[in-house]
């Protein structure tokens, strides 16, 4: 129905298991790679422009699997690197998102940066406004609570962050 790089849109017709007929859409799109910058208490966010939401949004750093990636693991790395400058001498992956899975085919793959080294942006053109910062834990709880962070694999990374932190103890 619908191709560019970033996306595809088809129609798929489908037989129920009661012998009935329908059609799903169903939005391809890249699997993303989505990282948590964590250094002890602090957490590493970035704000942009969402054009989709006409707003700008906080959310932790990540990106499209590209065909330069190997995998999620590389991409992590990457996106991590070009947003917010930043190195990890640790990617753990906390677990893998369905962004919407009734209607878009996207796999997030969710890491926990640490051991970071401190470096400079690397920001593509469509990311020259993004800027970035920490925030402690609690920050990012209200930021979650208030509405200041909204994006929603962002909220769900941050519950793969505490599943992963209370199993841990």
């Amino acid at each position: 129905m619908f191709a560019n790089r970033w996306l595809s849109v088809r129609e798929d017709a489908v037989r129920r298991p009661d012998g009935s007929t329908g059609h799903y859409t169903v939005v391809d799109s890249p699997d993303i790679a989505l990282v948590i910058p964590s250094d002890g208490d602090r957490l590493h966010v970035v704000e942009q422009y969402r054009h989709a939401v006409a707003g700008r949004r906080w959310e932790f750093p990540s990106g499209s699997v590209d065909g330069n990636d190997a995998d999620a693991e590389t991409c992590a790395d990457r996106e991590l690197r070009e947003e917010t400058g930043l190195s990890a001498g640790s990617l753990t992956l906390l677990g893998t998102l369905d962004a919407a899975p009734g209607t878009l085919r996207q796999r997030c793959s969710v890491f926990l940066a640490t051991e970071l080294t401190p470096g400079v942006p690397r920001r593509d053109a469509a990311e020259q406004d993004m800027r970035s910062a920490w925030f402690g834990v609690t920050d990012v709880e209200r930021m979650l609570r208030d509405g200041s962070i909204t994006d929603a694999k962002s909220a769900a990374a941050y519950a793969l962050l505490l599943v992963h932190q209370h199993v841990r103890h």
